[in-house]
C-alpha cells in the first residue's frame, strides 16, 4: 500500500467539481471503471460524493504513472492530480467535467472484484451487500436517504421540537408481545423495542413537543416488499393537540421533506430514473378520506373487478371493521394525486391507547397517511387516550397486565391534556421517494426474516 502521508494538498470533492475548472486539483478515491487505447486511458473515479471521468495520455504523466494507469483493476484506490476542464460530453455524476491527469498514485491495487459491471441475481447481491453499496445506484439511494432524515430532523428542531432518546429494551409492548424480539434481561423478560411512543408520552410532559428517532424492531414473519424486521422511525409526541390539529401538522412535515429533497438530490434521483412529476404535487394540504368512505370506494370498486398493481390481481372486497391490507391501501391511494389521510378507523384494528371518538364507541380517532404510487402507509398516528379509566379499561379488554403499565396510566393522572402523536417509518418514506420497487435497497445493511448478514 502507498504511503500517502506525503500528500498534503487538500482533495476537491467531486460533487464540487464545478467550481475548479481551469484549476489544479488533488482528487482521492477509487478506480469505478477503466477503458484505454494506445496512449490514452479514461478512468471513471468516484470519491464517495460524484463521479468524474479522469483522461490519463501518455505524454502528460510519467511512465511509471501511466503503466499503473492501465495494470490497476477496478476498485483500486488512488489518488489523482490534474486540471479540471468542462467538456459538456464528458459522463460522471455529475457531467461535463473531467481531469486531464499530470500525475497519480495508487494507494493499493485491488483483488478481483466480485461484482462485475454486469447484471447479477438479487441474493448474490444482497449476499455481497457490503461491497455493492458502492454502485452509483445505490450510493445514490444512500445520499437520498441522509437528506430525507436530515429534512426530518431540521423540520421538528426548527418548529420547537425536543429531541429526547427513548429505551431501545423494555418490559413491556406498546402493541402486544406477538411480534416482538424477546431477550433476557438479568433473568428478566424484555423486548427490543417495536416503539418509542409510550415514552414520548412521558417526555411532552416535560418538554411540550418532543420527537424520537432510533431503530423499531418487529418480529413478524412477512417477506413482503414493504417489510424489515429491523428499521427507523420518527416518532414526534405533541400535548394541547387534537387529531385535527396533528394532520395538519403531518402534511406540513411531509411537503417539506419531500420537497427539500427533490431541491437538494435532484442529480441522484435522475440516476435513479425516477419520475418526480408525482413527487413535485406533494404540498399540502392533502386530501382526507374517513375510513367509513374508503370501505365503501374499496368495495364499490371490487364489484366492478377493478384490479390493482403491482401484478394486477382484482381488489378484495373488505368488510366493515377490517384493517386494510396493501391492494386496498394501493387502490385508494390510486384515487388521489398525493398523498391521503384515512382516518378514524375501527378500535379493534388499532392499538389498545387511541382515543376513541365521542358518539362512536367502537371507532377511534386515528389515521394513516397513504403514500401514492402504491407505497402504503408512510405513517400512522392518532389522539391518544387522556382519561385514566378510559386507558385502564383499554388496557383490560386488551388482556394486557396492569403493573407493566401502570407509570403509562400515571401520566393521565398527573394534569393529563390531550396529546397526540405519530410515526414515519423511514425506509418506506425512502422507497417512496426514491421510487423503488423493494424496501431492502433502503437501509445499507437491512435485516429481512431470512437475512442477518452481512
Amino acid at each position: 500500500m502507498a504511503d500517502i502521508t506525503q500528500n498534503t494538498t487538500t482533495p476537491a470533492r467531486i460533487e464540487h467539481i464545478a467550481r475548479y475548472v481551469g484549476q489544479a486539483v488533488t482528487l482521492q478515491g477509487w478506480l469505478q471503471l477503466k477503458t484505454g487505447k494506445g496512449k490514452l486511458q479514461f478512468l471513471r473515479v468516484r470519491d464517495g460524493t460524484g463521479v468524474v471521468q479522469a483522461v490519463v495520455f501518455r505524454g502528460n504523466v510519467s511512465e511509471e504513472d501511466f503503466e499503473a494507469a492501465k495494470r490497476m483493476p477496478l476498485e483500486s484506490s488512488l489518488i489523482i492530480m490534474g486540471t479540471v476542464k468542462a467538456d459538456p460530453r464528458a459522463p460522471g455524476i455529475p457531467g461535463g467535467f473531467e481531469l486531464d491527469v499530470t500525475g497519480l498514485t495508487v494507494v493499493q491495487e485491488s483483488g478481483e472484484f466480485p461484482i462485475a459491471p454486469k447484471e447479477h441475481g438479487v441474493e448474490f447481491l444482497m449476499d455481497n451487500r457490503h461491497l455493492w453499496l458502492r454502485s452509483n445506484r445505490q450510493w445514490a439511494i444512500i445520499r437520498v436517504r441522509a437528506t430525507i432524515v436530515k429534512a426530518m430532523r431540521d423540520w421538528l428542531d426548527d418548529n420547537g421540537f425536543t429531541l429526547v432518546d427513548t429505551p431501545i429494551l423494555t418490559p413491556s409492548a406498546a402493541e402486544g408481545t406477538t411480534t416482538l424480539f424477546k431477550t433476557d434481561f438479568h433473568g428478566e423478560d424484555a423486548y427490543l423495542a417495536q416503539t418509542g411512543q409510550l415514552y414520548n408520552e412521558a417526555n411532552i410532559f416535560a418538554v411540550g413537543k418532543t420527537y424520537c428517532f432510533g431503530p423499531t424492531f418487529r418480529a413478524e414473519k412477512s417477506k413482503t416488499r414493504r417489510h424489515l424486521q429491523e428499521f427507523w422511525m420518527v416518532e414526534p409526541e405533541i400535548a394541547f393537540c387534537k387529531l385535527e390539529q396533528l394532520l395538519e401538522i403531518e402534511e406540513q412535515y411531509i411537503s417539506y421533506i419531500v420537497q427539500t429533497t427533490l431541491r437538494e438530490r435532484a442529480a441522484e434521483l435522475k440516476l435513479l430514473e425516477r419520475d418526480t412529476s408525482a413527487l413535485e404535487k406533494v404540498i399540502a394540504p392533502f386530501p382526507r378520506i374517513s375510513y367509513d368512505a374508503a370501505v365503501e370506494m374499496i368495495n364499490a370498486a371490487a364489484a366492478k373487478g377493478v384490479t390493482v398493481p403491482p401484478n394486477d390481481e382484482p381488489l378484495p372486497a373488505i368488510e366493515w371493521g377490517g384493517d386494510f391490507g396493501a391492494p386496498h391501501e394501493t387502490f385508494v391511494a390510486s384515487q388521489f394525486d398525493r398523498p391521503v389521510f384515512v382516518h378514524h378507523y375501527p378500535s379493534a384494528v388499532k392499538a389498545f391507547y387511541m382515543e376513541p371518538e365521542p358518539g362512536r364507541p367502537k371507532v377511534c380517532r386515528s389515521s394513516d397517511l397513504l403514500a401514492p404510487e402504491g407505497y402504503g402507509e408512510i405513517i400512522g398516528g392518532s389522539e391518544r387516550m387522556s382519561d385514566p379509566d378510559v386507558l385502564l379499561a383499554a388496557i383490560d379488554r386488551h388482556g394486557l397486565p396492569r403493573d407493566a403499565y401502570e407509570w403509562y396510566v400515571d401520566l393521565r393522572r398527573y394534569g393529563s391534556v390531550p396529546h397526540s402523536g405519530f410515526g414515519l417509518g423511514v425506509e418506506r418514506t425512502v422507497a417512496w421517494i426514491c421510487g423503488l420497487d423493494h424496501i431492502r435497497e433502503t437501509i445499507a445493511f437491512p435485516r429481512m426474516l431470512n437475512r442477518l448478514r452481512p
